[in-house]
């Protein structure tokens, strides 16, 4: 997340429910619409949709 000039992390996600419920705590009301915006999500430690035990 972006505010105020700095970035923050809003958590670590397991699925895309997960960052859902992430993106509508930071106000976003149709989040669905923003999972494949990179404007709006930056994936990390592999491909969009895929999560993996840690």
């Amino acid at each position: 997340m972006h505010r105020h000039g700095q970035d923050g992390i809003l958590g670590t996600a397991y699925s895309d429910h997960d960052l859902v419920v992430f993106l509508e705590g930071a106000g976003i009301t149709e989040p669905d619409a923003v999972l494949d915006d990179p404007r709006w999500v930056e994936w990390r430690d592999g491909p969009a949709h895929q999560f993996s035990a840690a």
